[in-house]
């Protein structure tokens, strides 16, 4: 993680923290997700699962929901994500689902710019940066709409 900026390395840090807040009892994955916000301020999310799956929230989303809570939404600069199976010490990088990416398309639109999106691995020093244009390309968003 040495290319990574001091808030980068914090950023995932805190998403690695929120890890130990999932709510994953059905598949026991785990994910953290952590906002850095225009302000240095770093809000966190876990994900959290239902009973009735469709139901289930990803930790993206919860972080995104609470900024949002918040009247934080367009504050969002940057997003880190980790997670993987729980009790392991997993080495894999993971990214976004497709559901999470396009509420982060959300996000970085009403934001009006683009969202640096790291993720990390739970453990070691495996980081990948991704800008959304990537992740979801031709995306929809406000715009296609008529706003923004």
């Amino acid at each position: 993680m040495s290319d990574l900026t001091d808030d980068e390395q914090q950023l995932i840090a805190a998403a690695r923290g929120a890890i130990a807040n999932a709510h994953a009892p059905y598949s026991n994955f785990a994910v953290g997700a952590a906002l850095r916000m225009t302000d240095g301020s770093i809000l966190t999310g876990s994900n959290f699962e239902n009973a009735s799956y469709g139901l289930s929230l990803c930790a993206e989303t919860v972080a995104i929901a609470a900024a949002n809570a918040q009247g934080r939404l367009r504050d969002i600069a940057a997003i880190a994500v980790t997670g993987g199976p729980m009790g392991a010490a997993s080495s894999d990088v993971i990214t976004p689902c497709g559901r999470c990416r396009q509420i982060i398309k959300e996000a970085q639109d009403m934001a009006g710019r683009d969202l640096t999106i790291l993720c990390a691995a739970p453990v070691g020093e495996a980081v990948r940066r991704f800008d959304l244009d990537f992740l979801l390309p031709e995306a929809f968003g406000p715009a296609n709409l008529g706003i923004g």
